[in-house]
């Protein structure tokens, strides 16, 4: 005899479980729903996922020229950046904190420090400013700033105020990097807390000479010389958004040199010194060829 069940209309599953009619769509609904979110979550047999998309540091670590070419680029856009630079050259201890303004004309102000003390200098363009000690200004007739035109004075060209200049410019750095062959990716590193792809290469002196300013080649490949330098090692560290980072050039027993590049696009403000307050270094230079040729 059949069973006789009371209250709401029920269906006896092929499990010979018994659920109420009214439940039935409703269990339905709730499993499409349940298959449709497996599915959508890619749980689901058969799913396929899209190719992951390298990082920018694994594309820098990988693609090593393409990324210096970026980097080339990427640091042309660049405004103005702050630069500190320490190390030892010809045995001595150095610093200097800068500010670079890339603009055109290239505008510069540096700080440097070593044991004689702390010296300012300006460059904008091609015209370096040097600040005169106070001891020292009587015979400036109490003017602060040297003037020095590299355009008229080529002998100064190879000297220290113009290397350092030259040594911070980013752009340079990474161009040189490019020029050389044999360049290596070392990894990952974090440089002042900021994740870059360090780079390297150690080159012969007569091909890194290739690489630098005309002007001061020849005084360069003397004072190398001089040391018995025959290779120099250079490395460079490259941010995610392609801009150096750090910069390093080993000499040998000439020296070495570290650069770190902070505060990129931060707005800079480098003034010519007012002319009242400066005295030209050429025109001091004619004054004593005179009091030379009437004694």
């Amino acid at each position: 005899m059949s069973s006789v069940y009371w209250g709401s209309p029920q269906i006896l599953t092929g499990e010979g479980v018994y659920v109420s009619s009214w439940k039935k769509p409703a269990l339905v609904a709730v499993s499409a729903l349940t298959a449709f979110a497996v599915s959508a979550c890619g749980v689901t047999s058969g799913a396929s996922e899209a190719p992951k998309q390298p990082s920018v540091l694994e594309l820098l670590a990988s693609d090593l020229k393409g990324s210096l070419l970026k980097a080339v680029e990427a640091t042309d856009k660049t405004d103005s950046v702050t630069v500190t630079m320490t190390g030892t050259m010809a045995g001595e201890k150095i610093s200097v904190l800068g500010l670079l303004d890339l603009g055109d004309p290239l505008k510069a102000e540096m700080k440097m420090t070593n044991s004689k003390g702390t010296t300012t200098v300006r460059m904008i363009g091609a015209v370096i400013f040097t600040e005169i000690p106070a001891e020292n200004r009587a015979g400036t007739g109490g003017k602060r700033w040297m003037k020095m035109d590299l355009t008229g004075l080529s002998e100064m060209a190879g000297t220290g105020f113009t290397e350092q200049f030259e040594n911070a410019d980013p752009v340079k750095q990474v161009k040189t990097l490019l020029a050389l062959e044999g360049t290596t990716v070392v990894g990952q590193e974090t440089v002042n807390g900021v994740p870059t792809v360090h780079y390297t290469v150690t080159t012969p002196v007569a091909t890194y000479l290739k690489q630098i300013d005309a002007m001061r080649r020849d005084a360069t490949e003397q004072a190398l010389a001089t040391q018995g330098i025959k290779e120099l090692k250079i490395d460079l560290w490259v941010d995610e958004q392609y801009r150096p980072r750090r910069a390093g050039l080993l000499m040998g027993k000439l020296g070495d040199m570290v650069i770190d590049y902070t505060d990129y696009d931060k707005a800079v403000t480098i003034e010519t010194p007012p002319p009242a307050e400066t005295t030209d270094f050429a025109e001091m230079l004619e004054g004593l060829q005179g009091l030379t040729a009437s004694n």
